[in-house]
């Protein structure tokens, strides 16, 4: 049980002190724990963490993290992207990536900066300007539905603070949809956009998902739920959960009514309901509102319904990290780790129209053993792929490939702004600092 063992983290030099706030450790329900903590000041020396049962060290404690280790918003990149690689255990390959370059042996700035403001932003208006140039960030938005950018900000700028990112001068859609639907042999040929979701008929080059990255920035400190707590929060054990399908969310798709109404027929099988209308206000009558359930709750059930929302629906990474079986839906939508995914070994897919979802989960029931075994597969894969450091590698693999690919140097361009780091006053930061000159700036 979580309260026998104790995690203590301190600086390992006695001369140095740091806050640092280590809640307990999550129960990950197979043997396995999973220890958070955030840092409120740097330490020269290193980090001492000592793992006790009782009064004894356990397992090979304590163990010694090598300094210097900085806290979050202290602006202390590694100036050799090689060894900060090296020291997170980046993959040297990602299919996906290699994939979403094909299309793109060369990256024609000049091309980008005529076509882009005037085809995109007028039509898709969600299109963000970005150059990175000495790991500076300057940025200017191209559209009126922009907001989303404090999300690339916040990656950009964190990545930043780490590791020095090679100039790049990118567009970033932050809207829903992919942009970029032209094939390579079309006149003129595609340009690479960076999205957050990509689709099989589409050449959007795909990053992780401001969700995904928000979850991971905000660990300990957001109050939304983030991808190491759901491990925690996985509900009962597999024999005690609820022997029926669950979906809950909001109307947009139209599969996800149809869910309701099945749901409606064959209650033993299947628990849908919509939480809030929006596109299909109408039918609200028909099929009833469900109410709000906290997240942490759906894992008291033992299969999970994923049904596409606009696009690809963000919340699967989550269900394929709590402790049920994913029943996916078709899609032509993807987000960056699917590609990593095998039907049959890490979920149980489901036709677009859904008309097989209950066979689906008729089978799961009938076949216990081997749906559980899925289950764990998916669960196991995805705590792989959506650890906080893979996400910080892809960004970064994305931009390393992308900057080899440029034909022209990247530029500031009229309208862009410095996006300034975080000031990091409440916080102690210990680092030797570059501090830039004012004309720099």
């Amino acid at each position: 049980g979580r309260t026998q063992f104790k995690v203590v983290i301190k600086a390992l030099s006695p001369k140095e002190i740091s806050r640092i706030y280590a809640p307990n450790p999550l129960d990950r329900n197979d043997g396995t724990f999973l220890m958070r903590y955030r840092m409120y000041g740097s330490v020269r020396k290193g980090l001492k963490i000592e793992i006790l049962y009782g009064d004894k060290h356990v397992a090979r404690s304590p163990y010694i993290l090598k300094g210097p280790v900085y806290h979050e918003y202290c602006d202390c990149p590694e100036e050799d992207p090689e060894i900060w690689q090296n020291i997170l255990s980046c993959p040297t390959q990602e299919p996906r990536i290699t994939e979403d370059f094909t299309s793109f042996p060369t990256i024609d700035l000049q091309r980008m900066l005529k076509e882009i403001p005037t085809k995109l932003s007028q039509t898709r208006g969600a299109i963000v300007h970005y150059t990175i140039l000495n790991n500076h960030i300057y940025r200017r938005s191209l559209g009126k539905y922009t907001d989303f950018k404090m999300f690339s900000d916040e990656m950009l700028l964190s990545l930043a603070r780490k590791v020095r990112l090679p100039d790049v001068e990118f567009y970033l859609n932050v809207g829903d949809w992919p942009v970029e639907y032209r094939k390579v042999n079309d006149t003129p040929g595609p340009i690479p956009i960076i999205s957050w979701c990509g689709s099989v008929d589409s050449r959007d080059i795909v990053l992780p998902t401001y969700d995904v990255t928000h979850s991971t920035l905000e660990t300990l400190r957001g109050v939304t739920n983030d991808l190491l707590s759901i491990q925690g929060n996985t509900g009962p054990s597999w024999e005690n959960k609820t022997e029926q399908a669950l979906f809950r969310g909001r109307d947009s798709r139209e599969e996800r009514l149809y869910l309701v109404k099945l749901s409606k027929e064959n209650p033993e099988l299947l628990d849908a309901g919509i939480t809030g209308y929006f596109f299909f206000r109408e039918k609200e009558k028909d099929l009833g509102k469900a109410q709000l359930m906290g997240f942490f709750d759906f894992f008291k059930y033992k299969y999970q319904v994923n049904v596409d929302g606009t696009v690809a629906a963000y919340r699967f990474p989550y269900l394929l990290l709590g402790d049920s079986l994913v029943l996916k839906q078709a899609s032509q939508y993807y987000e960056h780790f699917y590609t990593e995914l095998k039907p049959w070994k890490h979920y149980v897919p489901v036709k677009r129209t859904l008309e097989d979802l209950l066979e689906k989960i008729k089978w799961a029931k009938e076949n216990d053993e081997e749906a559980r075994k899925i289950a764990k597969e998916g669960q196991l894969m995805a705590r792989e792929l959506l650890q906080p450091h893979r996400l910080y590698c892809y960004y970064y693999k994305v931009f390393q490939k992308y900057a080899k690919r440029q034909a022209s140097k990247p530029e500031i361009r009229d309208g862009m702004e410095l996006v300034p780091q975080p000031d990091d006053r409440d916080s102690v930061c210990s680092c030797h600092r570059k501090k830039p000159l004012r004309e720099d700036l």
